[in-house]
């Protein structure tokens, strides 16, 4: 008896992976049948699931950064100052980016990852306003508020990634791969560790988890994937200026991370496919886009406070009662 339950059980759990994952597949495939302006929507939310990916890590090791754009800007800015001053290829100068964003994050975390609350909060926003006005009067070597333009397209062993559907499948499998790395994170000790840490840091700590350093390498994670969002979104748009990064990108990022489901694998796809298509819904109504919009991100944290993610549980819990 036992054992024909527990058979049951696999088979509807095969049966629920089996359906989703069709459901992903066709929703993944769906923008490359729709046109160049869809297809634009589709990029733009990959690239925005990578970043809100980023900023999920330092989340769920009991942080919230609001700072995440400045991180943007230098994997953004990083990419491509150093293939247009060193000659360096895009996937190079993507990686020293990176590398360059997250060096920053190290020292960044050392100093402020052991404040609490809202103290992490302001520094991190400081930081991200420092970083645009830093670009903004670096004039000389960013460009300043006229930014740089003409940025080449990515390429990887010659092949430039130039148009829509070429770059939307680039974005895509990048976005796969963090999902992977994510949760391969989260299903070792260290996810565990972090996970502790966000539920309670004492706790976690009178246990002997060093829970500085466990912060300090989700931030540092984190901020890295931020910069390789930025990177790749520099040479999609062909643009970057310093108020592409801005305290209203930072707060849209973090709306999407919390409509979406914080503490969840599927937290930053949804919120980033739901608030980076909203906008565009609600184009039309030019007068009443923002009350459309507000009243749309009310009704999900009122009704839903554990975000979109938590619809199926809060079905099943209706369903009992």
């Amino acid at each position: 008896m036992v054992d024909s339950s527990r058979a049951l059980v696999c088979k509807r759990t095969n049966y629920y992976g089996f359906t989703w994952a069709i459901l992903l597949l066709g929703l993944a495939v769906w923008p490359l049948f729709m046109g160049p302006y869809v297809l634009h929507i589709a990029v733009l939310i990959c690239l925005n699931i990578l970043i809100v990916n980023g900023l999920s890590i330092i989340e769920r090791s009991g942080q919230l950064s609001f700072g995440h754009s400045a991180f943007v800007a230098l994997g953004a800015y990083g990419s491509v100052l150093l293939s247009s001053t060193f000659g360096l290829g895009s996937i190079l100068a993507s990686l020293l980016g990176i590398m360059v964003a997250a060096l920053v994050a190290l020292v960044l975390g050392a100093v402020i990852l052991r404040l609490r609350g809202v103290y992490f909060v302001l520094v991190t926003f400081a930081f991200a306003e420092l970083t645009r006005l830093a670009l903004l009067d670096w004039s000389d070597i960013t460009g300043g508020a006229n930014g740089i333009s003409a940025i080449p397209a990515f390429e990887v062993l010659g092949f430039a990634f130039d148009t829509r559907t070429s770059f939307y499948v680039l974005a895509l499998c990048v976005v796969v791969l963090s999902m992977i790395l994510i949760h391969q994170i989260f299903k070792h000790p260290l996810g565990e560790a972090l996970t502790a840490v966000s539920k309670n840091a004492g706790l976690a700590e009178s246990t002997g988890l060093n829970v500085y350093r466990l912060q300090l390498i989700a931030f540092v994670m984190g901020c890295a994937l931020a910069a390789l969002g930025g990177a790749l979104m520099a040479r999609y748009i062909g643009f970057v200026s310093p108020e592409s990064f801005n305290l209203s990108i930072s707060v849209a990022l973090i709306t999407m991370l919390v409509i979406g489901g914080r503490g969840s694998l599927w937290g930053p796809l949804i919120g980033a496919i739901v608030l980076t298509s909203l906008p565009e819904i609600f184009r039309g109504a030019l007068q009443t886009q923002h009350i459309f919009y507000g009243v749309a991100l009310i009704l999900i944290i009122r009704f839903l406070p554990g975000g979109l993610v938590s619809i199926p549980s809060w079905f099943k819990k209706h369903k009992k009662v």
